[in-house]
């Protein structure tokens, strides 16, 4: 089905046909690869063996019957052809064409493509699954929408990740607060995996939308993800992050602002949503310059938690040095200048 997606989406030849085909008011019967077997399902038509083009599957099917193109989309090999696919085949479609291509589907390794010129719409058929091609316009509306909440959402969470630092500095964290961020941070899950989809059948159409959607949504934010789970997870591996994350993206609305469901997801079992919780600070201490790729694990490692490392950082900050810290007076300058914006976060 993903290759389909990508076949028919705008800016490929085929798309181009589709929307000729739909223009014209006509239908038509696409078998698109596994040309062996398809052509083993039929009989009659026209062998054509020659050059695909937009224009030339366009033209062929104002006849009727099927047209049949290979795998790499470089020949057109069949028009006007009969196909018999094997009656008995379950399906749910209704239309005599529909049904053909449902069952063609079921019974080869063909995308096949079904155009109504009744309803003038655009169904494609893999393995028996079924899915319509959308307009570029319903695909943008709902890109739009995701948008916009990814955009909302992502000016909430930046303040509540800024906050969330001086919270941390000051030890002062509770399961409340880490429920809020992660409920945040699944919405803007939700909407990254469907303006994904949507870019995908958008084509060509789509390089702005994913821009925007790595701006918006990118590596930096799925780090920062990954390193607060760290921080509050009872395991604080990576391999017990990504399983972390694969619960709470299956979760529900619900459950995510559930702070006990929450703490389980983390590995507790005996905390309320105003239990405090002490991070190991990997997510704050990544946020400053001097703090290399690296370094904050051995940071952690050395003092088990930011609060810790707080503790001893004003009488003993050269003890950063032994860690990696070229210049450990300005790692602490820049975590006690953290502490100070919670004013201004609030």
């Amino acid at each position: 089905m993903e290759k389909a997606i990508r076949l028919t989406a705008p800016g490929q030849p085929i798309r181009t046909a589709l929307d000729m085909i739909i223009a014209g008011h006509l239908g038509a019967l696409i078998c698109v690869g596994d040309s062996e077997n398809v052509l083993a399902s039929g009989n009659d038509g026209f062998p054509l063996n020659i050059s695909f083009t937009a224009n030339r599957l366009f033209e062929l099917s104002k006849m009727d019957g099927a047209i049949v193109i290979d795998d790499d989309l470089t020949q057109i090999l069949r028009a006007n052809f009969h196909l018999n696919p094997d009656p008995s085949l379950s399906t749910n479609e209704t239309g005599m064409r529909h049904r053909t291509a449902a069952r063609m589907s079921v019974l080869t390794d063909a995308i096949v493509i079904s155009v109504s010129a009744r309803r003038a719409v655009v169904n494609i058929y893999v393995h028996g699954r079924s899915y319509e091609l959308q307009p570029v316009s319903a695909l943008m509306d709902s890109v739009n929408q995701l948008l916009a909440t990814l955009q909302t959402t992502r000016t909430t969470l930046d303040r509540s990740l800024l906050r969330l630092t001086a919270l941390e500095l000051d030890d002062y964290v509770t399961l409340a607060d880490i429920t809020d961020i992660v409920s945040s941070f699944e919405i803007m899950q939700q909407a990254k995996i469907g303006l994904e989809d949507s870019i995908r059948k958008l084509g060509s159409r789509g390089k702005l939308v994913r821009m925007q959607l790595e701006q918006l949504a990118g590596a930096a934010m799925e780090a920062e993800y990954d390193l607060m789970i760290r921080d509050y997870a009872s395991d604080s591996s990576e391999e017990n992050a990504e399983e972390i994350r694969a619960q709470l993206l299956s979760m529900t609305a619900q459950e995510l602002t559930n702070p006990l469901r929450v703490a389980e997801v983390l590995g507790y079992d005996n905390l309320d949503e105003d239990s405090v919780l002490t991070p190991l600070g990997l997510r704050t201490l990544s946020r400053v310059s001097v703090v290399r790729d690296g370094v904050a694990e051995k940071i952690v490692d050395e003092y088990g938690s930011l609060q810790d490392l707080m503790n001893d950082i004003r009488s003993d900050p050269e003890r950063l040095g032994a860690f990696g810290v070229n210049n450990p007076a300005i790692l602490a300058d820049s975590l006690y200048r953290m502490r100070g914006k919670r004013g201004e976060s609030e």
